[in-house]
């Protein structure tokens, strides 16, 4: 199958994209390599996938109408996943204006070129982030979530609405997949797996916001990338579908864990909890197991320890 990845150089585009060319499909990549993080580390990412003959990468942003007309009408697309966007919640709420540009603006760029292309299966990559604080836990996907709390989950649940539009005035197939906490080797180093690795084993403090009870559905990218795949086959109508691990860890079993891992101990500088955060992840994936298959495979302790061997043979 012909399929393009948006935001294959980053974390799980990059990941997705080196599975779906072991797979044998012929993989375009879109990503602007958004200096977000060093693009350094996204050419490192995508590095393995350039060895294959059935691989294309295009540099340019999904904003850019006119560059993506003149990639989708030289590509020939069968089937896109849609991971490209501005991520992270602090962020976000500095500039709220450039994540709907490229979260809600790009999606809506994508979609139209897929209508007029005559593409009709899509995968939007979405969020835990859009259920904002509810207080029923596991959160299922019929859970109301009307009150975001970050820029970054308004505009995702924007795209998801977006989404749903496409399908129903023209019949795409789309799933929007709501990824838990994602993490594993390539994860950016400013989320908190990765900055607590590094900060820890180079003897420097981590901030720790809140008491530490806060906690979250981490989901290891393996896992991940079994939701994406089994979309191949299985995508049809319209879903919204959870893709986490249904365990939660709190931010104190984290540090204690990572301390485990690398075998120190933490500096831990408080702070206050920051807007936007949310308290709590917690997955419901039965829906997930039903129409994908999905079962997690990867255990927590397990996820860090393959982390901790990425991160060691990267940075030292």
């Amino acid at each position: 199958m012909n399929i393009l990845v948006t935001g294959g150089a980053g974390f799980i585009g990059s990941h997705l994209t080196e599975r779906l060319l072991e797979l044998g499909h012929r993989v375009s990549v879109i990503d602007n390599f958004d200096p977000f993080y060093e693009p350094e580390i996204k050419e490192s990412n995508i590095s393995r996938a350039q060895q294959y003959n059935q691989f294309k990468l295009w540099r340019t942003d999904i904003v850019n109408r006119r560059e993506l007309e003149r990639i989708f009408d030289d590509g020939h697309f069968e089937f896109i996943f849609h991971i490209a966007a501005k991520a992270g919640v602090r962020p976000s709420i500095a500039d709220p204006a450039g994540y709907y540009r490229v979260n809600v603006e790009g999606t809506l760029n994508l979609l139209e070129l897929c209508r007029t292309h005559g593409i009709m299966k899509f995968i939007l990559a979405s969020t835990s982030s859009i259920y904002g604080n509810n207080r029923k836990v596991p959160f299922s996907e019929t859970d109301p979530v009307d009150n975001p709390i970050s820029p970054y989950a308004a505009t995702k649940k924007s795209a998801e609405l977006i989404c749903h539009t496409y399908h129903y005035l023209y019949g795409m197939d789309i799933f929007a997949l709501r990824f838990f906490t994602v993490y594993g080797p390539r994860q950016r180093p400013d989320l908190a797996i990765h900055k607590f690795f590094r900060l820890i084993d180079r003897d420097e403090p981590i901030p720790f916001y809140g008491d530490g009870t806060t906690s979250r559905d981490y989901t290891f990218i393996d896992d991940i990338l079994q939701g994406l795949v089994n979309c191949i086959d299985r995508v049809s109508g319209f879903e919204i579908i959870n893709i986490g691990e249904s365990q939660t860890i709190t931010l104190n079993g984290l540090v204690r864990a990572i301390e485990k891992t690398i075998g120190k101990k933490a500096q831990r500088k408080k702070l206050p909890m920051q807007p936007g955060d949310v308290d709590r992840t917690f997955a419901d994936i039965e829906k997930a197991r039903r129409i994908l298959g999905y079962n997690p495979q990867t255990e927590f302790h397990q996820g860090l320890k393959y982390f901790y061997q990425w991160f060691r043979e990267t940075y030292r």
